[in-house]
């Protein structure tokens, strides 16, 4: 349910990585070697299993080039398996389906909709061989985050071959860059938590032998929209008196 905001939040980050500039000799490689290598998602335990990480991450030689195993500095990032309904005093889930026609839909189908609107908790882990490539990054991006057009980011969902725009907050950024303490030499590791707010559809049409609009198959990506009125006959016997109103009419 929530994978369209892992997109977007990685979209997020590779612009993030765009914006870094080299403040040490370490950094200067980082940059050449491109997002793909540089930014990783990892389990959701995080600084739990940082060394594990950074180990495996080492391991993995992608490059094949040897001067470079070590693969750092690298941005781990991941997000958390638990979930919490985000606070009433930032937004309301829609939990009552509503029926809505959505924008694009050139079937007019009619489908009920309610939202979901939680809080996901998000790690970020900079991992150096010195401490200022180490700042650095966390510095960065705490920068990065504190722009006010940086405090959000877009993301898409999809339902019925209909593509959706959705915009996702990242909660207060005052926030530190905490210190892992690990049993690994010549590694300095800074952990940012964020907590990202996003708000994800949840869309529903008639199943298999309900009533529905004939304008998709049930339980397939082009389903059937709900019943909708398309026609009413008037019949006003005293003035003998016959009128039709259709969803066309002006």
């Amino acid at each position: 349910m929530f994978e369209p905001v892992k997109v977007g939040f990685g979209q997020y980050l590779a612009d993030f990585y765009a914006s870094l500039v080299a403040t040490t000799q370490p950094m200067t490689e980082y940059l050449e070697r491109g997002v793909a290598k540089s930014i990783v998602w990892a389990p959701s335990r995080m600084v739990d299993a940082a060394e594990e990480m950074l180990a495996s991450w080492q391991r993995n030689d992608t490059d094949s080039a040897p001067t470079q195993s070590a693969k750092l500095p690298v941005i781990f990032v991941a997000m958390d398996q638990s979930y919490t309904p985000t606070g009433r005093d930032f937004a309301r889930q829609i939990a009552n389906s509503m029926k809505v026609i959505m924008p694009g839909d050139t079937k007019q189908r009619l489908f009920g909709l309610r939202t979901v609107f939680g809080d996901i908790r998000t790690q970020l882990v900079f991992a150096a061989a010195d401490e200022p490539t180490a700042r650095s990054l966390a510095a960065q991006f705490l920068n990065f985050i504190d722009a006010v057009p940086n405090r959000r980011f877009g993301y898409s969902t999809t339902f019925a071959g209909i593509s959706e725009d959705w915009v996702a907050t990242i909660e207060s950024p005052d926030i530190p860059a905490v210190a892992i303490r690990t049993g690994m030499k010549n590694v300095v590791m800074l952990a940012v938590d964020i907590t990202i707010k996003a708000q994800i559809p949840i869309y529903d049409a008639p199943k298999a032998g309900e009533p529905n609009d004939g304008l998709g198959v049930p339980g397939t990506d082009d389903p059937a929209g709900y019943p909708v009125v398309v026609q009413v006959n008037f019949d006003d016997k005293a003035l003998n008196l016959q009128t039709s109103v259709s969803a066309n009419s002006p």
